[in-house]
């Protein structure tokens, strides 16, 4: 018999109207501990910084408050933006996690800065050239979490011996691409940057070398759900993402906001057009209509593994969303 398709969580600390990032960073763990309950294999959370919408800028001080609140669920970065951060920082931060909760701890990295241009340059080691140093910075952090050599000056403590997994995350071919040449997993933005989704999927499987983490591609894409008992609730719930985006496209973005009865009086046709672009991965409905959803991804990617991201303005209605997209998924095999 086939097996289930893995399901997994990419949580941004959403931050509703009204509420504080402390409310966003209690509701995550909440949601991190649900998780486990129905089943789900990782739950990762994102770097974004000077986003008053979004709490999870400091990566790994959150994994270890969700490690500490849960017991069995993969925690891990989608993903540490490497280009903003020492890989030693990164290697020993993820080192100490893993000797706290071992074998539950893995690290996403990405190129991109997860910010604005201004906040990229409080943040980086130095704005030139960073994103050209990313392949051997990635480089470097694997050997900081390998055995010490002999004569090695700079060692990552913890992090030495620990191993820790390592995936690349990506909206682009060239993460595809760095992906198969250093074989390590592959996770596709899709839930925001959907364009190249499909090539890249197929370009990191042909271009794929096995390697001492991975000996055949392993790949994950990551789409919006909005899960309800009725597609009417459901397409009302995603009114809010909606908002979302296209008040990222005028530069008015904030916190997260309630949906709305009406998404076109909020919107111009175009603007609308745009936002439907943006979000084309997206599962919305009740449960059958986001099953049918996820198995059209799943048949068209080839992925091995699904990642749900969900920004609901009304927490309840957010936990509902995840248990409905769990009993979707559990439904469908890799045959």
């Amino acid at each position: 018999m086939a097996n289930p398709i893995p399901y997994s969580i990419l949580d941004i600390s959403p931050i509703p109207q009204g509420f504080t990032a402390g409310d966003a960073l209690r509701n995550s763990l909440d949601v991190a501990q649900h998780a486990e309950k129905w089943g789900y294999t990782r739950y990762w959370v994102a770097e974004h910084h000077n986003m008053t919408g979004n709490a999870s800028s400091a990566t790994a001080v959150l994994l270890g408050y969700l490690a500490a609140g849960t017991s069995s669920i993969k925690l891990g970065s989608g993903g540490v933006m490497l280009p903003n951060h020492a890989p030693l920082v990164i290697a020993e931060q993820f080192g100490t996690l893993e000797s706290i909760y071992p074998g539950r701890i893995e690290l996403g990295i990405g190129r991109a800065p997860g910010t604005d241009q201004m906040t990229a340059r409080a943040l980086r080691r130095d704005l030139l050239g960073s994103d050209d140093r990313f392949p051997q910075d990635v480089r470097e952090l694997q050997h900081y979490f390998g055995p010490i050599q002999e004569g090695q000056s700079v060692k990552a403590i913890p992090g030495a011996n620990t191993y820790v997994p390592l995936w690349i995350l990506g909206s682009s071919l060239y993460g595809a691409q760095l992906a198969a040449h250093f074989g390590l997993p592959y996770a596709f933005a899709s839930h925001f940057a959907p364009e190249q989704l499909l090539e890249a999927m197929s370009i990191y499987r042909e271009l794929f070398k096995p390697s001492a983490q991975l000996a055949s591609p392993y790949s994950a894409f990551v789409v919006n759900v909005v899960a309800a008992d009725t597609d009417e609730e459901a397409q009302h719930l995603f009114t809010t993402l909606q908002q979302n985006v296209i008040r990222m496209r005028r530069n008015t973005r904030g916190q997260l906001p309630p949906p709305i009865a009406d998404i076109n009086k909020f919107c111009e046709p175009h603007e609308k057009a745009a936002a439907d672009h943006t979000l084309q991965c997206s599962l919305v409905g009740s449960l059958e209509a986001v099953r049918n959803q996820m198995r059209h991804w799943l048949d068209k990617t080839g992925a091995n593994e699904i990642l749900f991201t969900g920004q609901i303005f009304d927490h309840q209605a957010r936990l509902r969303s995840f248990e409905i997209a769990a009993e979707a998924a559990r439904s469908l095999s890799n045959a």
